[in-house]
């Protein structure tokens, strides 16, 4: 295995790819578990969760590795599989759903719109709710977008449903700061969702 690790991605995928070369993919295992794992820890928050997608996007990589287009680098490849399966993982538990009373206009919930309530409706036909996962992906590309330290704030806050001194242990904040950066925050990200309307 210590000599397999040393060869280039490409030669270990062909190794898989021709000859199903259990020990060439465990080379590549070798290589890419960790950051694969921290990857996906940092996406979902959760050790077993991420144990369980780390194995489950090598599981895809191993089935699909016939559609791996050579032209571009296996790192991007791999790392993609696991960003997708990560992306599945959390819409399927409705992370961006749950906080159905939680307002972005208000402190602790009062006034304002739900951020649950812009993305979502459990009496969805197929197509709308294809439209309510076009906003959900546009939600968090907006909370992305913004300033780090408005932006991870909303997402703790909102889309983790922590409390505010679980905020506090987790981000290091007073709990003065916490309460004045995520008013500002959800005042920033209600001005943004009123000038985009979440046009598809």
């Amino acid at each position: 295995m210590a000599r397999l690790t040393k060869l280039e991605d490409n030669v270990l995928v062909k190794r898989v790819r021709n000859d199903g070369d259990q020990f060439a993919f465990g080379a590549l295992m070798e290589k890419y578990r960790k950051p694969i794992f921290f990857t996906i820890l940092k996406m979902v928050n959760n050790r077993e969760d991420a144990d369980d997608l780390t194995l489950e996007c090598f599981t895809k990589a191993y089935k699909n590795i016939h559609k791996y287009d050579d032209s571009y680098a296996f790192s991007t490849w791999i790392f993609k599989i696991a960003s997708n399966g990560a992306i599945d993982f959390i819409r399927k538990k409705r992370i961006e759903t749950t906080s159905i009373d939680r307002k972005i206009g208000g402190e602790d919930g009062e006034g304002g719109t739900s951020l649950a309530n812009m993305i979502s409706d459990d009496k969805l036909d197929p197509e709308e709710e294809i439209i309510r996962t076009q906003r959900s992906d546009k939600l968090h590309d907006l909370v992305a977008s913004m300033d780090p330290k408005y932006g991870e704030l909303i997402k703790l806050r909102h889309f983790e449903e922590l409390k505010y001194d679980e905020i506090v242990e987790r981000t290091g904040l007073p709990i003065g700061t916490v309460k004045v950066r995520l008013s500002r925050a959800k005042k920033l990200l209600a001005s943004m969702l009123d000038d985009r309307r979440f046009i598809i």
